[in-house]
């Protein structure tokens, strides 16, 4: 699995995905689980050494990854391949390893992402199979006013009323790419992108926008709430259960190690 370089640390990159139930979110906390803590322990155990990885982002208590990027360094050269499969075979199965890249020594998993996307999905019927994937919500949603609020999104930069109080955060600015709601059947899903979100943002928006479908709150309101950069103003912040990570962005032409 592992080959003697003769080199410095190389930086590793690992892209997993991950069912949130079962987590304490990403980041590491002290008594309690998180995807963070278990695959440190994965790592070091299979590469002997101790290993700390920097994680793409957070995500919260429950919430799940389609895509998470992260990394890592490491002495030596890695076999991928071998390494993965060895990872897939160690790891709880509710957490999968797709690919392991090599990458420059400066490349960084968070602040070399371009784009984030998430998903918040809700479900309108009971359904046996949904409850730990999907929110399940009852009441008649206005789609189309809730499109229309998404296009007041691309207006602003300042999302201070979408974030989570008490941050650490030195600026609640955030570039805005795409923002929709589809039905699928009987599941409605919101998608954004952006270049980064702040905590909570995304299911604080959909809260928001949750008051929009049902005619709690209009247009105007909306814009209002945003311009206000008061949490206090926005709706409330739905279930984290239905929000997933699917995508993360990243220039691979500049930090990919060809070496």
């Amino acid at each position: 699995m592992l080959q003697n370089s003769g080199t410095s640390t190389l930086r590793y990159f690992i892209e997993l995905a991950y069912k949130g139930t079962n987590y304490h979110g990403w980041q590491y906390q002290p008594n309690a689980t998180s995807v963070q803590e278990t695959l440190n322990k994965a790592l070091s155990m299979l590469l002997k050494t101790d290993i700390d990885i920097v994680g793409a982002g957070r995500t919260d208590t429950g919430v799940h990854a389609k895509q998470m990027f992260a990394h890592f360094d490491f002495e030596n050269e890695i076999d991928a391949p071998h390494l993965i499969q060895k990872l897939n075979s160690f790891l709880p199965k509710d957490i999968v390893i797709y690919n392991i890249i090599k990458v420059t020594d400066q490349a960084h998993a968070r602040f070399d992402a371009t784009r984030r996307t998430y998903e918040y999905h809700i479900h309108t019927m009971k359904d046996a199979f949904e409850n730990d994937d999907s929110w399940l919500y009852h009441n008649a949603l206005d789609l189309d006013k809730m499109n229309e609020a998404c296009q007041l999104l691309f207006r602003y930069n300042d999302f201070e009323c979408f974030s989570k109080t008490n941050t650490d955060v030195r600026t609640f600015n955030c570039v805005i790419f795409e923002a929709y709601w589809r039905q699928i059947g009987n599941r409605i899903v919101f998608t954004i992108s952006a270049d980064r979100f702040l905590r909570n943002m995304v299911r604080a928006i959909v809260g928001t926008m949750i008051n929009i479908g049902t005619g709690k709150i209009n247009l105007t309101d909306f814009e209002k709430i945003i311009e206000s950069k008061d949490r206090g103003e926005a709706g409330f912040s739905v279930p984290a259960h239905g929000l997933y990570l699917v995508k993360i962005d990243y220039d691979f032409d500049t930090i990919l190690n060809s070496k």
